[in-house]
């Protein structure tokens, strides 16, 4: 593997590490969700709460999906430009 595409990788890697990290939050903060409404005994508050951080959570997810897809995408898209330019090269 090219040198200077293995740090990058890494990189990926980690944002990669991090889109599965909100997930599973998402996940394990939804479970206490209750989807009918409450508006007695201060169940409301707790729902608005909740809801406040799934958005927060949605939020650095989608963006961290988005950075994660475009850095796999380039890292690709080099990969390929170094296995054609290599051959390429060898034959003249």
């Amino acid at each position: 593997m090219n040198t200077i595409l293995f740090p990058l990788l890494v990189v990926w890697v980690v944002l990669a590490l991090g889109v599965l990290t909100l997930f599973l939050w998402r996940q394990a903060v939804a479970r206490n969700e209750d989807d009918s409404l409450h508006v007695m005994h201060g169940a409301l508050t707790q729902q608005t709460s909740l809801s406040q951080k799934l958005d927060v959570i949605d939020k650095w997810g989608k963006i961290l999906t988005v950075i994660t897809v475009v850095l796999g995408l380039l890292l690709a898209a080099a990969y390929v430009y170094g296995q054609f330019a290599g051959r390429s090269s060898l034959g003249a």
